[in-house]
């Protein structure tokens, strides 16, 4: 009797947890509805959001704190570097306990660095504050990738990531505008504030709206010799590398422009920092122009076609502004049409690269994906650092990076990508 007690004790647990579990479900998104492409947009912006945003109030930031412009650079340069870092662990994280958890977790600590941010007294807090920042929000970009690899065909993934990628530019667009009123009207502390906000708004919505995107077959183990495998299996892949250094040194390009275009525009070139995000938005519309592009050549062009289409109007926008700055042709639209330029081919690039770095691993995805960031932010922040460090006060500089960061992406394309194809991405 006690033995047939306790069964019929576990079966109305079991009967209860599956009822709780449709139900909860039936209260959550389809995993392939446009809704939850557009809340994986918004989770994947939390990170662009932190950099473009405070764009318009460096130069400010530089006065208040009593800090220079390489120390204020300084700021985006640690965010990249831990960034690029937290995704190494936050990547194994997710594909052992899920993706959801993670990715909560990671909201609730940039909220609680941007508040810390917002109350710096001096640029070492502020720069301590933002690493801190960047390990939470590192969380958004590598699990969205991963979650798209998770419900999607690697084909389809590559169209998907267009679409995500231009919804999430909707946010960027109006950050730096939204940005230099802030900093004009309230301080530059008000973005963080709002900031923080936003990560918590983020993180309530993904708990209650987005079901878990990963299969229970795919989770991966936690053990140090286990992550040491995937991740030299990884990172010993051709097509894998390629795809990613191709990647990396086309954002690289933009990350270029991220880190000089404030004191380019507002301090050598005279825009008022609340007329920042207005050019800034010319810059995310030619991003978003590629990605509609490449949605639309998607229908009936293969990825490398597309890849290759993108990286040579990158090294054309590019080299043309690089032009013109040796030519010393001096003023705004001869760094915003260029920029925008080289835009439309970063926005036809990205989403092909992303969706064939991460074709071949279906089962750790989430490895596969932090990996990916790391080395795509490693090598952006140390662009970065280089523009900062070189800086002549003019455009020069940062003319002359993006246009070498295009080029050696075209280069890495030639000598890796077209050689070692994603399955599904080969050459026509």
């Amino acid at each position: 009797m006690y033995s047939q007690r306790v069964s019929e004790g576990r079966i109305r647990r079991r009967v209860s947890k599956v009822m709780f579990e449709s139900y909860a479900g039936k209260k959550m998104l389809a995993l392939t509805s446009v809704w939850t492409t557009i809340l994986l947009a918004a989770a994947v912006a939390l990170g662009p959001l932190a950099i473009d945003m405070y764009l318009p109030a460096l130069p400010s930031m530089g006065e208040s704190l009593s800090a220079g412009t390489g120390q204020v650079q300084l700021t985006l340069s640690v965010y990249m570097a831990g960034f690029a870092l937290a995704q190494l662990v936050c990547g194994p994280l997710a594909d052992r306990f899920g993706r959801k958890p993670i990715i909560i977790g990671g909201f609730l600590l940039f909220a609680v660095a941007s508040v810390i941010c917002a109350l710096a007294t001096n640029i070492e807090t502020l720069i301590l504050s933002r690493f801190l920042q960047a390990l939470g929000g590192s969380a958004g970009p590598v699990l969205g990738r991963a979650a798209v690899r998770d419900i999607y065909s690697p084909r389809d993934a590559a169209k998907i990531m267009a679409i995500l990628a231009s919804i999430m530019a909707v946010a960027p667009a109006i950050a730096p505008t939204l940005g230099g009123f802030m900093v004009v009207g309230l301080g530059w502390q008000s973005i963080f504030l709002a900031l923080a906000g936003y990560a918590l708004v983020m993180a309530v919505v993904i708990a209650v709206g987005i079901p878990e995107p990963m299969r229970p077959e795919h989770r991966q183990s936690l053990r140090i010799g286990s992550l040491w495998k995937n991740y030299r299996a990884i990172g010993s892949d051709v097509s894998f590398l390629g795809y990613t250094l191709t990647n990396s040194l086309t954002f690289a390009g933009l990350f270029a422009f991220l880190s000089g275009s404030s004191f380019v525009l507002i301090d050598f070139l005279g825009v008022k920092p609340q007329h920042f995000g207005l050019f800034f938005a010319c810059i995310v519309a030619g991003y978003i122009g590629g990605n509609l592009t490449a949605i639309r050549l998607g229908r009936r062009l293969v990825p490398d076609q597309i890849l290759v289409r993108g990286l040579l109007v990158s090294v054309a926008g590019g080299g043309l502004m690089a032009a013109l700055s040796m030519t010393q042709v001096y003023n705004v639209w001869a760094v915003i049409l260029p920029q925008s330029l080289f835009m439309i081919g970063v926005g036809m690039v990205l989403p092909q690269t992303m969706a064939g770095a991460l074709a071949n691993f279906p089962s750790m995805a989430g490895s596969a994906s932090a990996l990916f960031g790391f080395t795509q932010m490693l090598v952006a922040a140390t662009i970065g650092m280089l523009v900062g460090h070189f800086h002549d006060g003019t455009s020069l500089v940062m003319a002359a990076t993006i246009a070498i960061c295009s080029t050696a992406a075209l280069a890495s394309y030639l000598l890796l990508v077209q050689r070692h194809p994603a399955p599904g991405f080969e050459p026509a």
